[in-house]
């Protein structure tokens, strides 16, 4: 019966022959199982009918093609989800520079490694040079280049002489195009130049290590001025916070997503207040686990204080969850050299958080909080084609996100597994 209804269902579809998408654009993925939404049953021994780019029907049960429906092959036979989201990437690796003009082949493997190899059919960029990324993003969307949905912020803002000190060694005509506003109408023209550029929000840094000890601070007034000016274009403002007080300044400036969990204070812990105060102001969080390790590695610090530094990080997410707080998947990958997200799933995991509640942070989570949520974030008829295969369930192993087998944006396959791989 559900092959006959599928059938007949189809055929319905398609009754307009002028509307109709080539049949080249109409196929049957099929899967061992089907992760609808994070909040919903999955369904096993799944289909999905993917026509002109978008998800036409979608079921459970074998089921043959109709006339006209090719089965997509290479990117059936695993457990297919919706589409990821890593919301903290950036595109400041040389292996991206040049974009307006460096050849295709140059770009497209360093493009892949970063982004589709794990699944991400979006991406937030949350800093690079606004020029490059945008023309990354041209192209990526000419067809050029195979590669994800690229939203941005522009320019970040910065301190008033207050660049971090892990930034000083870029070239000094670089470190001079970093806004530093002094004022609540710099603030705003940084903002409408970031819009005009085709930045989707804005980040800021609300306090940024100095080095010694030392940290600086962004006047609240330019603070909530930039977020004002964001908002009233229809944009979101990210935060970059370095320690607790630096969470609570992006609290009152009233931003919308802090991107990353803090470790740069002895007080690692956020308060129960401070993590009311974000979920009741309704903030959603990037937590970056895997990044301190990461950093706390390069800095040679001891294993053992490491360990206890990103426990503390895990504890700020782990209470941030437990009180309905909005989690976002991202990994700082662009700055952090390591592109494999598995690290990321394990310590999410180990903060508390489950298989489905890991799955809403890349999918339904982000698709919401973009106002995306009627086109992306769930496998659902009329969504986008926004698909990952994966080669295993994560629901019985986290790290199983990251084991990806096919990478699909808009019925278009952007990443193959190689058999051999």
């Amino acid at each position: 019966m559900k092959r006959v209804t599928l059938i007949l269902s189809l055929a319905t579809a398609g009754c307009a022959s002028s509307q109709r998408p080539a049949s080249t654009d109409r196929y049957l993925l099929t899967g061992t199982r089907l992760y609808v939404a994070p909040d919903a049953p999955p369904l096993d021994n799944a289909w999905v009918v993917v026509s002109g780019g978008k998800i036409e029907a979608m079921g459970s049960a074998p089921v043959a093609p109709p006339p006209g429906v090719r089965i997509e092959d290479a990117c059936s036979g695993g457990v297919i989800t919706a589409g990821f989201q890593n919301s903290h990437v950036h595109f400041t690796d040389a292996a991206f520079a040049g974009a307006v003009s460096r050849p295709r082949d140059e770009l497209q493997p360093p493009l892949s490694g970063m982004t589709t190899r794990f699944g991400f059919t979006t991406v937030v960029d949350t800093g690079s040079d606004p020029a490059n990324t945008e023309a990354l993003r041209q192209r990526i969307e000419r067809g050029e280049l195979q590669g994800p949905a690229i939203l941005t912020v522009g320019s970040p803002m910065y301190p008033r002489n207050g660049i971090p000190f892990y930034l000083r060694d870029l070239p000094p005509e670089l470190l001079a195009q970093l806004p530093q506003p002094a004022s609540v109408e710099e603030a705003r023209a940084v903002v409408r130049t970031n819009a005009e550029g085709g930045a989707k929000g804005t980040k800021l840094f609300v306090a940024t290590p100095q080095g010694g000890g030392e940290i600086r601070r962004m006047a609240a007034e330019i603070a909530r001025a930039a977020a004002d000016e964001t908002h009233q274009r229809g944009g979101l403002v990210m935060v970059h916070p370095t320690d607790p007080e630096g969470v609570s300044a992006a609290v009152q400036a009233g931003v919308d997503v802090v991107v990353h969990t803090t470790i740069d204070s002895p007080k690692t812990g956020w308060s129960e207040e401070l993590v009311g105060q974000m979920v009741a102001r309704h903030v959603s969080l990037v937590p970056t686990l895997q990044l301190w390790g990461y950093e706390l590695a390069k800095a040679d610090v001891p294993a053992d204080v490491r360990d206890r530094l990103v426990g503390g990080a895990e504890r700020q997410l782990a209470a941030f969850s437990s009180a309905g707080g909005q989690v976002l998947f991202g990994t700082d990958v662009g700055y952090m050299t390591d592109l494999d997200p598995t690290q990321e799933y394990v310590l999410m995991a180990h903060a508390g958080l489950t298989p489905m509640q890991i799955l809403a942070s890349l999918t339904s989570a982000p698709a919401a909080r973009w106002s995306a949520a009627e086109r992306r974030g769930r496998v659902k008829p009329g969504f986008d084609a926004d698909l990952v295969v994966l080669n295993g369930d994560p629901s019985t192993d986290v790290r199983r996100f990251a084991d990806v087998k096919c990478t699909i944006r808009t019925g278009k396959a952007l990443f193959v597994r190689a058999s051999a791989e």
